[in-house]
């Protein structure tokens, strides 16, 4: 009886086993914009063309294969504001604005390009500038859709804005992710096996277990 079980409970698993990290999610290829709150990013509530920021604001953005906000890859490594502008003083009449422009992974990248490195700018722009003016000043082209969503910037991608993608690129393609800053919330999750593989693979070890027992003791 106890076999019998073993091997039905076996059979029943092998397909959860075998489709673990095969199947992922759909995204969207996009730029996704963030301000900085403290020591973390937070995903911004309005888009570059409406928001205005403050001198002394830092705000990222960050090229990725995302499901939605909630979903979204943040710009990485750290970001103050007395180091990116570091070389711009302050000037009567304007503001200054901290931009990290993460381009993303090779994985995140459409077909046949190749993203550039991670950099950060100092945008002096009047005070009334919204992010976008402040973002042409530092990091032009900019590419935007017909929906006035940022598609590009600084000309990549150099083709494409939002489109979706059938399957989420796996970030070890390419090297993997880098180690998120201390402090962030939201954190993207492990790649181990999810709680209840592993529940089923305790009571499979717990059954064989119990079915080697039953045999010696008939022995």
């Amino acid at each position: 009886m106890i076999r019998r079980a073993l091997l039905l409970l076996l059979a029943a698993l092998l397909p959860l086993v075998g489709g673990t990290g095969q199947a992922q999610a759909a995204g969207y290829r996009y730029w996704s914009f963030w301000e900085r709150d403290g020591d973390r990013w937070v995903y911004a509530t309005q888009g570059p063309s409406t928001t205005r920021p403050s001198d002394g604001d830092v705000q990222g953005f960050r090229f990725a294969v995302s499901e939605d906000s909630a979903d979204a890859t943040r710009p990485r490594g750290a970001a103050r504001f007395d180091t990116v502008c570091a070389r711009t003083p302050a000037e009567e009449g304007t503001k200054r604005v901290a931009l990290v422009l993460d381009f993303g992974t090779a994985a995140d990248a459409p077909d046949g390009e190749r993203p550039p490195p991670a950099r950060t700018a100092c945008a002096r722009v009047s005070p009334d500038a919204t992010t976008a003016e402040a973002l042409a000043a530092v990091a032009g082209p900019l590419r935007y859709g017909s929906d006035a969503l940022l598609c590009a910037i600084a000309g990549y991608p150099a083709k494409g804005c939002g489109e979706q993608v059938a399957q989420r690129p796996d970030p070890s393609a390419d090297g993997g992710e880098p180690p998120q800053e201390t402090g962030e919330e939201g954190g993207t999750s492990g790649g181990g096996p999810s709680l209840g593989l592993a529940a089923g693979i305790a009571v499979v070890v717990i059954l064989g277990g119990a079915a080697v027992w039953q045999v010696r003791r008939r022995g």
